[in-house]
Order: structure tokens, then C-alpha cells, then sequence
């Protein structure tokens, strides 16, 4: 019996904490689409298909669309979002690979010849967390 105290004692230290991240995807033209939001949590999988840490589609809003991704533990992010016009799921680009639609970072913009890296846009997590990232 007295283990069993002692391990329902020290059980808060062992459970890692879960934070809630709260995006506003801001300067949304139309409610046509999804907005898109990818979390990467390394360098190694910054922007690379089928490798976000999280991610979710949400039915777009004109002007601002907030999504919140819950259960994210302690640590290092980086956000990129796009704005998904045609409902299709995939960010649409040309024949040189430039998106043609809006996308936007956490922390950083786009830059002339592609986009930020990942410590450009990552950022802390240590509690629940508000970020706005505007579309340019």
C-alpha cells in the first residue's frame, strides 16, 4: 500500500505538461476553403509533406480564422499555414514549385527566393499560447 502512494505522489512529475496553441490566421480574403496549419517540432521535417507534428484543416473565415491545436507538449515550434481556395487539401503551385495561394509563418515571412527555415519561425512553448500570423 505504501508503494502505491508513493507512486501516486510522484505521478505529477512523471506526466509531461499539455499545452494548447490558439493561431489567428489573419488577412483572409474570402471563406472560400480551408485554412491548412502545419506544427513541425524539428529542422529535419520544417515544411517536408507528411511531416508536420500536427496539423488540421479548418473551414476558412474571411478576415480571421482562429484554430487551436491542443495536447501539445513542452517544447520548440514552428507554424506555417496556407490558405486552401479550392478546398482541395494540397497547397496548389506552379510549374517552378511557387505556391499560388497565400501562404504565411510563424515569426517570419516569405522570403524572394523561398520560404523562412525553421528557427526563423519556431518559437517556445512553456504554456497555453496565442499567435497571430498574418497573411501578406
Amino acid at each position: 500500500m505504501r508503494n502505491l502512494i508513493f507512486f501516486f505522489l510522484l505521478l505529477p512529475s512523471f506526466v509531461a505538461s499539455q499545452y494548447t496553441l490558439t493561431i489567428k490566421a489573419e488577412g483572409i480574403q474570402s471563406s472560400d476553403g480551408y485554412i491548412a496549419v502545419g506544427v513541425y517540432n524539428t529542422d529535419a521535417t520544417f515544411l517536408k509533406d507528411g511531416k508536420t507534428f500536427a496539423g488540421v484543416f479548418e473551414p476558412s473565415k474571411e478576415r480571421t480564422t482562429t484554430i487551436t491545436i491542443s495536447d501539445l507538449e513542452e517544447g520548440t515550434y514552428a507554424v506555417s499555414i496556407f490558405h486552401d481556395k479550392n478546398g482541395n487539401k494540397e497547397l496548389d503551385k506552379n510549374f517552378m514549385g511557387i505556391p499560388k495561394e497565400p501562404v504565411a509563418f510563424s515569426k517570419a515571412k516569405m522570403k524572394t527566393f523561398g520560404p523562412p527555415g525553421f528557427e526563423e519561425c519556431s518559437f517556445r512553448l512553456t504554456s497555453d499560447y496565442e499567435i497571430k500570423i498574418p497573411f501578406n
